[in-house]
């Protein structure tokens, strides 16, 4: 159900937040592959404290930040602080503040997951285990889904009856498109951080299952995009999400490219450049940012209308709860955008 009563400025004041959580989100993924590019994830060798100080800016170590793994490693710590700081303030705020059912479980759902990552990247260090740290980074793109949700959750374009999509035939394939473009995107995250982290980004099998999928998300992302633009083009909102869908998705293709390039040069020279870290920082950066794109689409994508007198009767119910008795009509989707 939606919520009509609560004044657009909470809703606007919580957007502003849950998006400023995103960045700092996107900024500690992009740190966590330099972490990755450089080989700093031992760099400080003890967890939950820091070179056996549990001071989070001296640590044991002076003048850590002047050593580059340190610096990498003991600085995604900390902001991976912010970000669970952040979280449990946008948790607990939507938990009190939204009459949604669902946001308040989705809150939840990101505190646990900030939670549990926080439990990961530590392990990650006491058990000294690559296969920790590649859990550590996939759980960090579902963690992203479930902010980027939160966020779109807060929009007028989530809260108003006329961004749902007319129940029709295009309709269902676009659902099912976006569906498995969320789906494969995932795994092709997956496969990514399993060739970074086991195959060094240039193991010969983890790189062509790697490009596969690449070419295959593509394909769906594409397909994802022309559906929207064919049947659906005058929902807004919608548009808007598909279109930063498609262009992150050109961005993280190209990264991709030029940093495997790099990569396989700087393999043969037996060196390590600053622009292969820069590109493989930038290519997690924006497969981050691909992640939250392409689930708000989806989400987008799935709300359907429901039948007229269904829609009038949910209405009745908000008002009522909300002590709002004024008559509205429920604004409903254009017809016309069903081809």
């Amino acid at each position: 159900m939606m919520d009509l009563s609560l004044d657009d400025r909470a809703w606007k004041a919580r957007r502003r937040f849950a998006l400023l959580a995103l960045a700092v989100t996107a900024v500690l993924i992009s740190w966590g592959g330099w972490v990755t590019s450089i080989n700093a994830g031992m760099a400080v060798p003890d967890w939950p404290s820091s070179f056996g100080s549990y001071d989070p800016f001296r640590t044991g170590m002076p003048d850590w930040y002047r050593y580059a793994p340190v610096l990498a490693e003991h600085g995604h710590r900390l902001l991976g602080a912010l970000v669970g700081f952040l979280t449990l303030v946008l948790a607990v705020w939507t938990y009190l503040a939204d009459p949604r059912r669902w946001a308040r479980h989705l809150g939840i759902a990101a505190l646990v997951l900030v939670s549990l990552q926080g439990l990961l990247g530590g392990l990650r260090v006491t058990e000294n285990s690559i296969l920790l740290a590649t859990m550590h980074a996939c759980t960090a793109q579902i963690f992203v889904a479930v902010l980027a949700s939160l966020a779109l959750s807060t929009t007028k374009t989530w809260r108003s009856l006329s961004s749902r999509l007319p129940d029709t035939a295009a309709a269902a394939r676009l659902r099912w498109t976006a569906y498995a473009t969320l789906g494969l995107l995932y795994l092709q995250i997956v496969l990514g951080a399993v060739l970074r982290q086991f195959g060094h980004g240039i193991h010969g099998m983890y790189a062509a299952l790697h490009i596969a999928g690449a070419l295959i998300v593509s394909g769906l992302i594409i397909a994802t995009f022309v559906l929207i633009q064919k049947h659906f083009d005058k929902y807004r909102g919608l548009n808007v999400s598909a279109w930063a869908m498609v262009l992150t998705l050109a961005a993280q293709f190209s990264l991709g490219l030029a940093a495997y390039v790099i990569l396989v040069t700087d393999t043969a020279a037996s060196t390590r450049s600053t622009l292969q870290v820069i590109l493989a920082s930038s290519h997690v950066l924006v497969g981050a940012v691909l992640m939250g794109t392409t689930t708000a689409t989806t989400l987008l994508a799935a709300r359907v209308q429901a039948p007229q007198r269904k829609v009038t009767e949910m209405l009745d119910d908000e008002r009522s709860a909300s002590g709002d008795h004024a008559r509205q009509e429920p604004v409903l989707a254009p017809r016309s955008a069903s081809k």
